[in-house]
């Protein structure tokens, strides 16, 4: 398949690259950033099954026209991921980008008869009502809260609008506590998981102290890449809402132990009291997301979890670890 990604030169658009290519795809990564060198390195075996296509998520016609060569697939991944202090500096910026600059794609989706339009949701989408299940499904009502959150659950309810007025096979997936490698913050993503901070810290030379433990469903990059590329190449998906996740609960702190106990010499801890850390938490704990209908529909489940995800990471960084 002709596969394009949007936001693809970002950390889930790079994880997602990679499993594509490795399945046999064609792959266009649509981005305003560069693709990173080390990136391209890695890369650089798959030749011309790889391009990399800079440009603004909001040029309309440059996306229509990039489009219109004929593709099989579109991953919408293009996002502000905005903690608190760049919802403060630029809410309308992450409503632009996160749900109105979907719609040009979608209605050029339409009139070029792309096959299957996958769109990155979040987790974050649940809001409120992850402190208020034990579980969180595709049917649980949804109160999102921040900017980003509210974003996410409204290009959700946008893309699968459009799917219902012209016909378009598109869906939605929600992603849950991603880490992994290839990610980096930036202007448009501040809230890096606690993982990547771990690593930081360690790469610094420095322990990794933590404020809490940091319980989520933490779902390692590659895992949820394997699961878009799942629903990518689906014949007849059953849904228009997919929860990828681990689908278990594990702390970034156990996973932060795991990983230091594979060098020695390095120390992930929590806090002592009126210790300081720099290590920053994004959101409070929140109910795992059930991943039932992947499983049931199409089989999926996470390969890693905390244990193999901190040996799977230490080789990856132990080759990347520039990068960091």
């Amino acid at each position: 398949m002709k596969i394009v990604v949007f936001g693809g030169t970002g950390f889930v658009g790079l994880n997602l690259a990679e499993v594509l290519l490795a399945r046999g795809h064609e792959v266009t990564l649509h981005d305003r950033a560069p693709l990173p060198s080390a990136a391209q390195r890695s890369l650089a075996d798959y030749g011309a099954r790889l391009k990399a296509v800079q440009g603004d998520i909001t040029d309309a016609d440059t996306i229509d026209a990039l489009i219109a060569k004929g593709c099989d697939a579109i991953v919408l991944g293009a996002a502000v991921t905005a903690g608190e202090e760049l919802e403060r500096a630029s809410p309308a910026r992450v409503l632009e980008i996160n749900v109105m600059a979907q719609i040009p794609i979608l209605l050029a989706a339409i009139r070029h008869g792309v096959r299957r339009v996958v769109n990155l949701s979040s987790a974050s989408a649940y809001g409120a009502s992850g402190a208020r299940f034990e579980v969180l499904d595709e049917e649980t009502p949804c109160d999102p809260v921040s900017f980003y959150a509210i974003s996410k659950f409204t290009s959700e309810r946008s893309v699968a609008r459009h799917a219902e007025l012209f016909g378009g096979d598109f869906l939605s997936v929600r992603l849950s506590a991603v880490f992994g490698p290839w990610e980096r913050p930036g202007a448009v993503r501040d809230t890096p998981s606690l993982q990547f901070q771990i690593l930081a810290a360690f790469a610094r030379g420095e322990p990794a102290i933590m404020p809490a433990p940091g319980m989520k469903d933490w779902t390692y990059a590659p895992d949820a890449a394997e699961a878009v590329a799942v629903l990518i190449e689906a014949e007849r998906p059953r849904h228009r809402l997919y929860n990828i996740s681990s689908g278990t609960a594990w702390s970034a702190l156990q996973w932060g132990e795991a990983f230091a106990a594979l060098h020695p010499g390095l120390d992930c801890r929590l806090a002592s009291s009126g210790e300081k850390t720099f290590i920053k938490l994004h959101g409070g704990d929140r109910a795992p997301m059930s991943v039932a209908r992947m499983a049931d529909e199409f089989g999926w489940r996470a390969r890693f979890g905390c244990a193999e995800s901190a040996a799977a990471m230490s080789a990856w960084w132990m080759q990347h670890r520039e990068g960091i």
